[in-house]
Order: C-alpha cells, then structure tokens, then sequence
C-alpha cells in the first residue's frame, strides 16, 4: 500500500483504491473539510501528476471526464484551498510523492484503464441531507426533496414567493457559479417546463452569492442534485432505473465475449512475466485483479 501524510490531507492507495482524507491545516477549504474523505475507484482515474516546487510541490489527480458530479457541476471554477484532487507536499517528502503517483500510473498501466470519458458516475457525490445558507437563502436537499427559503436580505419580489419546495423529478439540472470580482454568482435549480433568464436576485429558484465564505458549500448541494439527476453524457433514451428493480443481465453473448477478453488478459498478463516486464509481484496483482472479474 502506498501512502502520504501530509498537513494538507493524507492519501493512500492500495492498488484499487484511493482514499483523500482532508488535513486540519488551516489552508484546508471550507469545501473539502466538509465533504469529508473521498474513495476513488482506480477506473473512475485518467491520470495523476507530481509538480515541483522550491519549497512544495503538488500532487494532482485528473479523473475521467463525467465521473464525479462535483467536477460536473463545478466546472474547473473550484479554487485551489477547495479542491479535493490535489495535495500540497513538503520539500521533504518529494521522494514519497514521486513513488505514490508512480504506483497509481503502473496499476492504471496494469488494469488497462482507459483515460476517456464516461456516461455514468463513478463517485456518489456529497451525501444527504444536506443544508447551506449562503447569500439570501438557504438551501436543503434530502435525496428528493430541494428546500428554498429566504432571509432578511432577499429581494422582495423574490421573497413574496414565499419558501419554495421543489421535487427532484421536477428538476432538468442545476447550476453553480461562483461569485467572481464584481459579479455575484449563484446556485439555480432548473425546472422542467419553466425556463427562465431571470438574474438569480429574482427567479425564485435561484439563491444569489456574493462571495462569502460559505459560498463554496452551494456547490456541494448542486452536486448531490446532480449525481440523482440522469447523466448528461447517457443515451438520449436512457431513463433512470427503479432502485428496487433487478439490475439488468448481460445477455449469453456478452457474458461470453466479456469471458473470453478476460482469459486474453491473462495470456497477455503472462507473456510480459515472461518477458520480464512485470516482476513476480506486480504480475501476482494483476492477475488476481483479472481473477476477480471472471
């Protein structure tokens, strides 16, 4: 297992797994602290960086375009104290940084994992309930359920709307936007049927910021709204699945071609232990790992 403890947080891998534990230094974001430690599944991975420094360095993690729903709602617009996928590493400890991004590369080597995107979420998202109040409202989200209420400083025409509650099966998306310089960003809530380009100070499903503290927050509810939506890269005829429904079966064709795939792995796997480009140990893990599947 590779590991690195860093005031910023402490990441571990153990070959299909990757945990993101935040730190408690006071550099730590309000977001990251709050979403708590992440678990990656090593296919939800396109790649992982190391980048010096002369006093720290960084490591990064790029992940598959549409795996997580808070990398599709933020929309590369979370700032550096808030972003979960990458760790700030002493000067110190550059040689452990350099071996854990090295053993992340030779298992996504290994598992063949492949940097493209994907059409379904490979992280869950924040969990639920969850409740932020920023700018003028708060906004709550049980799983099913979006919550709007209104403070003293909501614009009138707005608050005569009174506390909106809006069903998940009502929602086409969610937006996030953070405030940036003089513009004030907000969190909107698209209903289906009702479109509207009403600025976020008016719609009454809008929560306006302004670029306090607690804004990031807004985008950890879009996210869980977002990993209950449909994904936006699925098919076009896709429908959400009934939770309780049987999960669909591999017809005898697919379960036969997914078979055979794997035996070839295995050959392949054992053609390069052969060959002496694997050692005995990373071709014992990637045939265990291949074993697995059958």
């Amino acid at each position: 297992m590779a590991e690195i403890i860093q005031k910023d947080g402490t990441w571990t891998f153990d070959g299909e797994v990757l945990r993101l534990t935040p730190g408690r230094d006071k550099n730590v974001g309000l977001l990251r602290r709050t979403l708590g430690e992440l678990v990656l599944p090593l296919r939800a991975l396109a790649g992982i960086s190391f980048e010096q420094g002369k006093k720290s360095g960084r490591l990064r993690l790029r992940l598959r375009d549409g795996a997580d729903p808070l990398l599709h709602t933020a929309g590369g617009r979370l700032t550096e104290p808030h972003d979960p996928y990458q760790l700030i590493v002493d000067s110190d400890r550059y040689g452990v940084a350099e071996y854990f991004a090295e053993e992340v590369r030779t298992a996504l080597l290994l598992d063949q994992v492949p940097a493209d995107p994907v059409t379904e979420y490979l992280l869950p998202g924040p969990s639920v309930p969850l409740s932020v109040s920023a700018g003028d409202g708060t906004v709550s989200f049980d799983g099913e359920r979006v919550r709007l209420e209104w403070n003293w400083k909501t614009e009138d025409a707005k608050a005569a709307a009174g506390t909106r509650t809006l069903a998940l099966a009502d929602l086409t998306g969610v937006e996030w936007q953070p405030a940036v310089g003089l513009e004030n960003g907000h969190i909107r809530f698209l209903v289906r049927h009702s479109p509207t380009k009403a600025p976020a100070k008016y719609d009454p499903n809008s929560v306006e910021l302004w670029g306090f503290k607690k804004d990031p927050l807004m985008a950890l509810v879009a996210a869980a709204v977002q990993a209950r939506l449909p994904h936006p890269a699925a098919p076009s005829d896709e429908r959400p699945r009934d939770p309780g429904a049987a999960p669909p079966q591999a017809t005898p064709a697919q379960a036969e071609d997914g078979h055979d795939a794997l035996l070839r792995r295995l050959r392949e796997l054992g053609e390069l232990h052969r060959s002496g480009v694997l050692t005995d140990e990373e071709f014992t893990l990637a045939k265990q790992a291949v074993l697995k599947r059958l």
